[in-house]
């Protein structure tokens, strides 16, 4: 199907500003590719000069590959994959990685998320709390706990930032709140580069701080043509002023969205940056394309959420809280058939899961439903105890139920099996806690459950191996004398091979779908909180010294904080509703996306006010006269907004659900609340309604369509290397248990980096032993405060000479240097095959490409096998820099820093001829990881050696 006349606009107006309001299934994303494919193909502008971001990684992804294979149909003769495509924080964190010496955040810095940012701050409360007033301020409640301060001061510190106001401008500012917080932010952000550490918010104040700086905006403003930014209803004030900045020079920047689907105010994204976009250029400068023709829904559907849009009133004295429009359905099929209606429980009875149970079991049994993906409910919170409730009510009821962000982590089995057995493993535990004074914490209650749990389970003699490995253990721990050689994340390792857990583990289960496989992702999510905690608090070993403060921070502040807090369980990017079960989803988390059949749920909502005390404060001192929309009007509109984009999900049906109540008693709340009741009241029941099979047609949920990047040193040859190493470490994401070796190759590459780039900058003569000492210095404190691993001062002398030698071979060849860690890309027709290049020189026009190996120069016979890969991986490489510059690779050379008396290199002529055998033989390995192909022939005893998961294969491959 081609353009509509409003989508053609779009994809041939390429120059200027402009603003696409973009209806629900309104063909948005099919306009920005073709938009895309139209500016490449007729205009003079290289890939790389175009910027297009979206606002999830999945949907950068999507886009990325949509485009990709749209050029590839055309014939076009540019690679897709030098688009700079991504979010606006992928985007910010280039550009700051980019221009590092202009910043204050140094290179191995560590991004903190939501939980880490909150930990980070509860750690250090104590230095807040001396800011005098602060406590006053941000605890209206003597009964909120540090936890809950921590968390409340993190959301008043990422308002600042994404307010982009500075410390400075707070200092002076009239009310004495925003002073107290000016203090705060300027310690948190002093803390923040003490550690080397950046959150979210960061990223884009130091973006912006960048591009205030005359020589890297000199740069950043040339370097884009062209524009485009998706979903920007639900930009911040800082990303629009980065934005605006970016397209200064020309003005190419055209914005996508649409205003009744902005859900994140919460997270400080302004409705006005896309409602008052034109207004940011010259009167008619800006075009404006309404995408309004809905090719997602049935027209009553439509229908029923342009109703739900008029009910509420968007006009203000002097504007319009809305741009105006209609949306209009691409269809005009009216059959008689149910396409709206209300399946709920009776008011006086609690009949709504078995009303809901019998309703999906109808449409399955008549074979309208053909799979259970085709079923989503959606509602304000899957969190809810109703919510949840309502799930296990209709799991029991035999319809499965797939809801990855419903809190039920640490109610999984093999979760609550785990912490038991760690519980188990520490019999001390009880009695410290029970020396706490004051401190009855509600977790302990779920602790004993767990540990009541995995005793059973001992009791039941099904797996004699664990039960008398973890007696002996606990028996060690609780007369422990003297250090172990083991940590809490080796624990967790050791746990792992007995059937306990490995039966959660079986390679069966590769294969399997998305609900199956969640134990070992799970699993595998306690690993990485294991390696977490390890990291806070910097646990290397356990120690009698200090075992009762760990298994204090552990169990009553790490574990308990994520347990009250919740944690997400794994979402494949690719599945988003899996096959074999209804999805359970929140209605932020459910944008973009559609289905066949949406239940819409949290009919007992009302509107609420999502500003803060914080947000009128800074609206009455910084902000830009009256208020944008009325103070007593924002909740009403962000109410409409979201069940709007909740209704605007329903491809074929959509259904309004609820346990109906009129309450007789005061205090109970009528559901639903008056504010559905004008839609919702009209509505037929399901039960007054006739579903004939050979009528109602529902779609199938589509595959996402993406195209995944392999790396050919860390996904094919570990593969190559390892197919189960592969499998725990690359596809369940387990965290291995770092080694030193790892910092030591890291530590060299970066000092010799920082050194090439130097020459590149024409600062050769700045390359001095002072100068690699400090880089030396510098690398060596960032990386090792990143992986709390450190180096002897022996083996830090061993990295130090590797450099000095390579200093004293090379530096009458740095007039051949012309670039340093190029990053290349490959594009095949399933996936994206990427490398990295150490260095790339040249030389009266013969080029050659350079790998570094920090080790020493391995035996050309012996190790055959082994160079025979690195040969491979070059000639990759060489093919990949011969198609991004044009030019012909000559030579291939791997150059080992650890060789000291001989010829440090390995070089390798350059072959045109056997590339398609070499990656057709990548492909063979790709096509393995994808169908995960797994099976190991023998297993590699040099790797198993130092493997995380040597006595899992152990047992699970020897029967030992």
């Amino acid at each position: 199907m081609g353009a509509n006349f409003e989508q053609q606009k779009v994809i041939e107006a390429l120059d200027g500003p402009m603003l696409i309001v973009a209806g629900p299934g309104s063909g948005k994303t099919f306009s920005l590719v073709e938009r895309t494919v139209n500016l490449l193909a007729t205009r003079d502008v290289q890939p790389e000069r175009v910027l297009i971001s979206t606002f999830t990684e999945k949907a950068a992804k999507e886009l990325k590959t949509r485009i990709s294979d749209r050029l590839q149909r055309s014939g076009a003769k540019v690679n897709p994959l030098d688009l700079t495509v991504g979010t606006l924080h992928s985007i910010f964190l280039d550009i700051i990685d980019e221009f590092r010496a202009f910043s204050s955040i140094r290179r191995n810095f560590t991004i903190l998320d939501q939980f880490d940012q909150q930990y980070f701050v509860f750690q250090r409360l104590p230095e807040f709390r001396e800011i005098a007033g602060l406590e006053d301020f941000i605890r209206p409640s003597q009964n909120l706990s540090s936890w809950r301060i921590a968390e409340r001061l993190c959301g008043y510190l990422n308002k600042l930032s994404e307010e982009a106001v500075l410390p400075e401008a707070l200092a002076t500012a009239t009310a004495t709140e925003l002073q107290i917080l000016g203090e705060a932010y300027a310690l948190y952000q002093t803390l923040l580069g003490q550690y080397n550490y950046i959150d979210f918010s960061s990223i884009q104040v130091e973006a912006l701080r960048l591009l205030q700086l005359p020589e890297v905006a000199e740069q950043l403003c040339d370097r884009f043509d062209y524009l485009m930014i998706d979903e920007y209803q639900d930009t911040n004030t800082i990303q629009e002023k980065i934005v605006l900045k970016l397209a200064s020079r020309h003005n190419n920047l055209c914005v996508v969205g649409d205003d009744d689907q902005a859900l994140y105010r919460f997270r400080g994204a302004s409705i006005r940056n896309i409602l008052e976009f034109p207004s940011r250029f010259p009167d008619g400068t800006c075009q404006q394309i309404y995408l309004t023709k809905n090719y997602r829904s049935h027209p009553d559907i439509v229908d029923f959420y342009n109703r739900w849009m008029d009910l509420a009133d968007w006009q203000g004295n002097d504007r319009s809280y809305r741009f105006p429009k209609v949306i209009e359905a691409a269809g005009d099929d009216r059959a008689k058939r149910p396409v709206v209606f209300k399946v709920s429980g009776e008011d006086g009875e609690e009949n709504w899961a078995s009303e809901t149970v019998a309703f999906l079991t109808k449409l399955r049994g008549d074979g309208i439903v053909k799979d259970w993906n085709q079923v989503a409910f959606l509602f304000r919170s899957v969190r809810n105890p109703k919510v949840t409730q309502f799930a296990n009510d209709l799991e029991v009821a035999g319809i499965p139920i797939y809801a990855p962000r419903s809190n039920m982590y640490f109610e999984r089995d093999e979760i609550r099996l785990m912490i038991g057995a760690f519980m188990f493993l520490f019999p001390q535990y009880g009695s410290i806690r029970a020396t706490r004074e004051g401190m009855q914490l509600d977790v302990w209650a779920y602790f004993d459950r767990c540990l009541g749990d995995f005793i059973a389970h001992l009791k039941t003699g099904t797996d004699e191996q664990i039960a008398a490995w973890a007696k002996d253990k606990a028996k060690q721990h609780l007369i422990l004398s003297e250090n172990t050689n083991y940590s809490f994340a080796n624990l967790f390792y050791d746990l792992i091979q007995f059937p306990t857990f490995s039966r959660f583990l079986g390679e069966d289960l590769a294969h399997s779908g998305v609900r199956d496989s969640r134990p070992a992702r799970n699993l595998a999510k306690l690993s990485r909180l294991l390696n977490k905690y390890e990291y806070l608090y910097n646990v290397i070993v356990i120690q009698p010294d200090r075992l009762e403060r760990d298994l204090l921070t552990l169990f009553n502040y790490f574990l308990r904080f994520l347990w009250d807090g919740g944690i997400e369980e794994y979402e494949d990017e690719a599945e988003y509703a899996p096959s074999g079960c209804v999805s359970f989803m929140t209605i932020h988390q459910s944008k973009g996306l559609e289905f066949p059949i949406v239940v819409t749920g949290s009919l007992d909502a009302v509107p609420r006010r999502q500003q803060s005390p914080l947000d009128d404060l800074l609206e009455a001192e910084f902000g830009d006269g009256e208020l944008f929309e009325p103070l007593d009007r924002i909740k009403t509109f962000d109410f409409w907004r979201l069940f709007y984009t909740a209704y605007s999900r329903a491809q074929n049906m959509l259904v309004l659900s609820c346990q109906e109540n009129t309450p007789k008693a005061r205090g109970q709340r009528n559901v639903p609340s008056q504010y559905f009741q004008p839609v919702y009241s009209p509505l037929k029941s399901w039960r007054e309604l006739h579903f004939d099979p050979d009528s109602v047609k529902l779609a199938t949920v589509k595959e996402a369509n993406l195209k995944h990047s392999y790396s050919f040193t860390s996904d094919v040859l570990i593969f190559e290397a390892c197919p189960q190493q592969y499998r725990f470490f690359k596809d369940l994401e387990f965290a291995p248990v770092r080694t030193n070796a790892i910092l030591f190759g890291t530590l060299v590459h970066q000092t010799i980096e920082d050194i090439h780039k130097a020459v590149l900058r024409g600062d050769e003569q700045k390359v001095t032993t002072e100068q690699i000492d400090q880089w030396f210095r510098s690398n060596y404190a960032n990386i090792s405060q990143k992986e709390r691993v450190y180096l002897g001062e022996p083996v830090l002398r061993i990295a130090r000479r590797h450099i000095a030698t390579y200093v004293d071979r090379e530096r009458s060849n740095w007039h051949r240097l012309r670039e340093a860690e190029v990053e290349l890309s490959l594009l095949k027709d399933d996936y994206v095959l990427t490398g990295n290049v150490d260095l790339i020189q040249a030389e009266d026009g013969a080029w050659e490409i350079i790998d570094f190996k920090t080790e020493k120069k391995p035996d050309l016979i012996d190790d055959a096998e082994k160079l025979a890969r690195y040969r491979r991986q070059l000639q990759i490489y060489a093919h990949l820099f011969e198609e991004k510059r044009g030019v012909r690779v000559d030579r291939m050379a791997l150059y080992y820093t650890g060789e000291e008396a001989g010829n440090p290199r390995i070089t390798f002529k350059r072959e045109t001829a056997d590339i398609e055998g070499t990656i057709d033989q990548v492909d063979s390995v790709i096509g393995k990881i994808v169908s995960k192909d797994y099976g190991l022939r023998e297993r590699p005893e040099k790797l198993c050696k130092n493997c995380d998961f040597r006595s899992f294969c152990d047992m699970t491959f020897c029967g030992a």
